[in-house]
């Protein structure tokens, strides 16, 4: 009896470490979810991924697959509604799938103009078939803020921010803020949403929300506000209502610097002797974009041995403005321009040492130092209106002084 019970203990040992194993042999086992890629199971097909090359067409693509007795010519006019096969560009990933036999017969072609957006031409049916489709978008909220370390550019792209985001800033603020002048330890906070395609690839930012900075000790917000409910035309205030848009832009350059500034006396590098300098100096590298600072018409244009190529801004009775030793000019005398547009390009022509535009101002016809006097600004908003942005901005300045104050 006691060699029978031992046998049984023995064999009860191992139906429990059979299962035992069994058990830890399926909690290994793990399930590899298949590729997903335009809808498509690329599991299902042969897939070859490739970009477009100069010389390439739709047709010389198409032509290369195995495609039966279709004609390139009877596809194109198949589609030519739904995908115009001249768009495609040089560069740009276009994929094939094809079928998994030794034939591999094109099934689908796929091509992507863009991040988002993606084109497919369909040969699986006895009529070809394309359309077009857009990834899933989504929206993420973010904010960042504290103290600049560094640039502005700089501390984006340190965080992961697209370019993109530095350039609106400047924009938004190009009335009120002369970013050349912002200080490290001057305090900023950002509020913003950017895009994810299905929710992983970051395509930039959507929209700035709310922001400020510290500039010259003050706080400067910013707030879009549609004034009109049923426009789409967005404008940045203040936390008070009051309109980021003055009459006249900083500076002529984004991101530049002041290479020298307005003086009564200053040693003049060329001329190599002492006299008044009545306009200040933006250096940057040639080519770099000079704009106007608000809207005129060009009053002078052309070419002294001192200032280069220049052009001259009449804005009003009261201002005008000046840009010189231009690299090229981009305007004729008596064109209309608007604020911001671009009215040549930096250069060192007339008398200067290296690249930069003199910037000269000009009130009831006196040179002035610009950056000294206080220039006209925008109305403020009032009314209704001054009560739904006041309502609206609200929870989100709590919350960029908050981010700030971190």
């Amino acid at each position: 009896m006691k060699q029978i019970f031992i046998i049984i203990i023995a064999l009860f040992s191992l139906v429990s470490c059979d299962k035992t194993k069994e058990i830890k042999e399926k909690k290994i086992i793990k399930v590899i979810p298949k590729k997903v890629e335009f809808g498509f199971v690329y599991a299902d097909f042969n897939v070859v991924q490739d970009t477009i090359r100069k010389g390439d067409t739709f047709g010389t693509i198409i032509d290369k697959q195995s495609i039966g007795n279709r004609r390139i010519y009877d596809i194109t006019a198949a589609i030519k509604d739904s995908f115009s096969v001249r768009s495609i560009r040089y560069n740009k990933p276009f994929t094939l799938l094809r079928s998994k036999n030794k034939k591999h017969d094109l099934q689908v072609f796929i091509y992507q103009p863009d991040a988002l957006n993606y084109y497919v031409v369909d040969f699986r049916d006895s009529t070809v078939v394309a359309y077009k489709k857009t990834k899933p978008l989504t929206l993420k909220r973010r904010s960042i803020g504290g103290v600049l370390k560094e640039s502005l550019s700089e501390t984006l792209g340190n965080a992961k921010i697209e370019g993109a985001l530095a350039s609106k800033i400047a924009k938004i603020y190009a009335y009120s803020i002369d970013f050349m002048k912002l200080k490290k330890g001057d305090r900023f906070a950002l509020t913003f949403t950017e895009r994810f395609i299905n929710d992983t690839i970051y395509d930039g930012v959507e929209e700035l929300e709310a922001s400020f900075f510290e500039y010259r000790g003050k706080i400067i917000y910013a707030f879009p506000f549609a004034q009109n409910p049923n426009s789409e035309k967005v404008e940045y205030y203040d936390e008070q209502g009051k309109t980021l848009k003055n009459f006249f832009l900083k500076s002529p350059i984004k991101f530049s610097r002041i290479s020298s500034r307005f003086s009564s006396s200053r040693f003049h590098p060329v001329q190599h002797r002492w006299k008044a300098h009545k306009g200040t100096d933006y250096a940057a590298p040639r080519g770099t974009p000079i704009t106007t600072t608000a809207g005129g018409v060009v009053e002078q244009s052309g070419y002294t041995a001192g200032n280069g190529n220049f052009v001259k801004v009449k804005h009003n009775k009261t201002y005008s403005t000046q840009y010189l030793h231009m690299s090229k000019i981009l305007v004729r005398r008596g064109q209309r321009v608007t604020q911001g547009q671009v009215i040549g390009l930096v250069g060192s022509t007339g008398l200067a040492t290296g690249p930069h535009v003199c910037y000269r101002f000009w009130k009831n016809g006196v040179q002035v130092d610009a950056l000294r006097l206080k220039l006209p600004t925008g109305e403020p908003m009032t009314g209704n209106n001054r009560a739904r942005f006041i309502e609206k901005i609200t929870p989100l300045k709590f919350e960029l002084d908050s981010i700030a104050n971190l």
